[in-house]
């Protein structure tokens, strides 16, 4: 779930630029695919490392689609934010983001949906201190530097993890670093305490011996979410209900097979099984559409980012409404 601070008028629409220029790189590979398999119409998913990957390695995606002339082509991103650019210059139409990704692109005007939603996962992010810290409780975090990914679901998490315990955002010394720079000073002792997701968080917890404060549950619901744009959603609700079912089906495997799941991802992951055994089994499986509901989980994020001035403007995401994929 990886996401980053705002970006400039100037640096976004370089970065939009880039992404266009990579665009226009596969853009002839979807519609050659098709022109191939005699698919009338294409699914382009943009993917993180993860459960995509799983879902990319299987092939049934395109098994379901296949009877409806739909093709399917993959592009992998290494972060959320790179493959909302995507969708935003239109050379993607499906991909998996975390929680704050989606509220910074639509406060730039992008095009966004959310297609579906994962169950809430909040044991998945967490407060983590080094081990023998002083620090034994989340009112000790006060005047200590504190990093985490600005502008991220974390962030969020701090906020309302502060309020809980009779805090203010501004009680703590906020240090921004994206997860590999924030191991490092983590290791260093360049900061007191880091609020990370995993596979970060299991890879601290298993190879520093990093000991956990205060993980997300009762404080924040840490979903993750699938996003189309308006356009493609509203002419293939047909497509993206498949996507959503064979995610879901993914998540229901992992869920009954936590073993064979745990040596699948970390395959994908790169990482040792330990780590990924570690995140599995705190993890909670299922994936469905996005309800009116789940939508005000992000509102009312949208709403803190705005409070904190991370966004621009005021969102009402009323106008990222789901299609109807029921």
């Amino acid at each position: 779930m990886s996401t980053r601070r705002p970006l400039s008028t100037t640096a976004l629409t370089r970065r939009r630029l880039l992404a266009a220029g990579a665009a226009a790189g596969i853009a002839l590979s979807p519609a050659a695919r098709a022109q191939a398999t005699g698919a009338k119409r294409v699914l382009r998913v943009g993917h993180q490392k993860g459960w995509l990957s799983i879902l990319k390695a299987r092939g049934t995606l395109e098994q379901r689609l296949a009877p409806l002339g739909v093709g399917v082509s993959w592009t992998e991103f290494n972060a959320g934010p790179v493959q909302l650019e995507a969708l935003n210059v239109g050379a993607i139409d499906f991909g998996d983001v975390g929680e704050a990704p989606p509220i910074f692109a639509q406060a730039a005007g992008a095009p966004l949906v959310y297609a579906g939603a994962t169950v809430p996962r909040p044991r998945l992010e967490a407060v983590i201190v080094p081990k023998g810290s002083a620090i034994k409780t989340v009112a000790d975090l006060k005047g200590k530097r504190v990093g985490y990914n600005k502008g991220s679901n974390v962030q969020y998490f701090l906020v309302k993890l502060l309020e809980k315990h009779g805090l203010q955002y501004g009680d703590v010394q906020s240090i921004f670093l994206p997860p590999p720079d924030a191991r490092a000073a983590f290791e260093r002792g360049a900061i007191d305490a880091w609020i990370i997701w995993d596979p970060f968080l299991a890879a601290a917890q298993k190879t520093l011996d990093a000991q956990l404060l205060a993980d997300a549950s009762g404080v924040v619901n840490n979903r993750g979410y699938y996003f189309s744009s308006r356009d493609f959603a509203t002419r293939n609700t047909d497509v993206l209900k498949i996507a959503i079912q064979e995610v879901n089906a993914v998540d229901t495997w992992a869920a009954k097979n936590q073993a064979a799941a745990a040596d699948e991802l970390a395959k994908v992951l790169g990482l040792d099984r330990s780590i990924t055994a570690l995140q599995l089994s705190r993890a909670a499986f299922g994936t469905s559409v996005v309800t009116r509901e789940i939508l005000a989980e992000q509102q009312a994020i949208a709403d803190t980012f705005f409070a904190l001035k991370l966004i621009p403007k005021k969102l009402n995401l009323l106008h990222a409404a789901p299609v109807d994929l029921g």
